[in-house]
């Protein structure tokens, strides 16, 4: 049984009406795992008794006419999220054993709404990457070609649902963490605007730019899940307290007479040509259902790569300095002092690109440069968020490619960084600017492999962005491919 095959809605119905139970939704969805993951790679913990232990306790529920919006409903999240029963490692050999104390806020939101996790997500180290190739468990392979990434950094993420492995997971969202992956998986994933849902308990990378967000099979699925998980939460000193629609309720609303601009800097001669066929037939579809379709400018798009790369990286080097063989992280000791020691811990705990980032931020921090790098980095975010304030004064929302090429083959990119950092070029403004963004299929490459339509929305309209989207997907059949496993 692939969980792809069924919505949560769908789910839910059959569980409430005794067609099945979540103790066999949560079997049938172990199997798939254990029939697929060999060739993908997918997981990096399955917590197969914690999970049949929960759905248990969720049949309880059920028969008891009780539960969440979620009870029973097998569900997997990126592994940088802190679970207090199951090991925490971030795809890090630093944090091989480490078990958290304490529940990240979004997985007590799942456990109160009756979800039953079954596993840890295979993701870039610390979410740092475009491919999920830099892990130390190993380069998570596409479902529909398992010679390609699945994108990243929550590559996991979105392969899971691909695979019908589970019906729906969390990743998140630094530079197009989550968009990214659901475009070269041909799923649907959402970054909310920044302060929607809490980031309490999940690893950091890049405090000012991460956000959790929701990957699912479809729009629907999507909205249910960042219900479940978004609100205010105290013990996040970023998270708004901004009430939080029902997602659900006006999700058929359509898209006529919106206005949907199209950024022309986003529309470049670098595209490729399938992607831009299939960004052109999705306008064409909006056109169809009554939006009408602008042009508009944002102007410093062009300074969005490398002002992401100064305050990403000086980010993740205050992060990750916390990660010193004492107070967290594998310590390597031969004895030879207390800088040793840290040098031996960090050097064999960290792969190659969280390095790579590390050095880029600590030296754009470093006394003489931060005036000329950070600072300045700060001030063209600034301006890059203005931009999508303007346009947001003219439309309702944007669309744009996802990203620049379909999913890459695994290996051609990881000796040029360079090139690698350029392939999140359309998500990362979202991040910059903190606003809302989603991918969602609208096409499919010569070669088979899925391609993503970029909606972006403005701050905390993540439900008129959802009706754009659940009009376009109810107007077209992508959705509604699977990969043959």
């Amino acid at each position: 049984m692939a969980l792809n095959e069924f919505t949560i809605t769908q789910l839910r119905g059959q569980l409430e009406r005794g067609e099945t139970t979540s103790v066999a939704l949560t079997q049938a969805c172990l199997a798939r795992i254990e029939a697929t993951d060999e060739r993908l790679n997918v997981f990096i913990t399955v917590c197969a008794e914690e999970a049949l232990a929960a759905a248990a306790v969720a049949d309880q529920q059920l028969a008891a006419g009780s539960g969440g919006l979620l009870t029973g409903i097998p569900i997997a999240v990126k592994d940088i999220f802190n679970t207090i029963d199951v090991r925490t490692t971030c795809a890090s050999k630093i944090l091989d054993n480490y078990i958290s104390p304490y529940d990240a806020t979004t997985i007590t939101k799942l456990r109160e709404q009756g979800a039953v996790i079954v596993g840890k997500l295979n993701m870039d180290e610390f979410a740092m990457g475009s491919s999920n190739e830099n892990s130390a468990a190993g380069a998570v392979r596409n479902p529909w070609n398992v010679e390609h990434v699945p994108g990243g950094s929550s590559g996991g993420s979105a392969a899971a649902v691909a695979a019908g492995q589970v019906v729906a997971t969390l990743g998140t969202d630094t530079g197009g963490s989550v968009r990214q992956p659901a475009s070269h998986c041909g799923v649907v994933g959402l970054k909310p605007t920044y302060g929607r849902v809490s980031r309490y308990g999940v690893v950091a990378f890049a405090s000012s730019l991460d956000q959790v967000g929701p990957v699912a099979g479809n729009v629907e699925d999507c909205a249910l899940l960042l219900g479940a998980v978004a609100g205010y939460d105290p013990a996040d000193s970023t998270s708004v307290d901004c009430p939080v629609p029902d997602y659900l309720e006006n999700l058929r609303a359509g898209v006529a007479g919106k206005k949907i601009g199209l950024p022309k800097e986003y529309f470049i001669d670098g595209l490729d040509g399938d992607v831009q066929k299939s960004v052109d037939a999705a306008i064409k579809v909006y056109k169809e259902l009554g939006a009408e379709i602008v042009e508009v400018s944002l102007p410093h798009t062009e300074y969005a790569v490398a002002c992401y790369y100064l305050l990403a990286t000086a980010e993740a080097s205050s992060n990750l300095a916390r990660y010193d063989g004492v107070r967290f992280g594998k310590r390597q000791d031969d004895g030879n002092g207390l800088v040793n020691m840290y040098e031996q811990s960090r050097t064999a705990g960290f792969g190659a690109e969280v390095k790579r980032r590390i050095m880029l931020g600590t030296y754009a921090l470093s006394s003489g440069y931060y005036d000329a790098y950070y600072i300045k980095a700060q001030k063209v975010r600034t301006l890059i968020r203005q931009d999508f304030l303007t346009v947001f004064e003219q439309v309702d929302m944007l669309l744009t490619p996802v990203a620049p090429t379909p999913a890459f083959k695994i290996g051609t990119m990881v000796d040029d960084p360079l090139k690698m950092y350029l392939s999140d070029i359309f998500t990362i403004p979202t991040n910059l600017a903190g606003t809302c963004a989603m991918s969602l299929p609208c096409g499919f490459s010569e070669e088979g492999l899925p391609i993503g339509l970029q909606l972006v929305g403005k701050p905390f309209a993540e439900a008129e962005m959802l009706q754009a989207a659940y009009a376009f997907e109810q107007a077209t059949e992508w959705h509604k491919r699977v990969p043959e496993l």
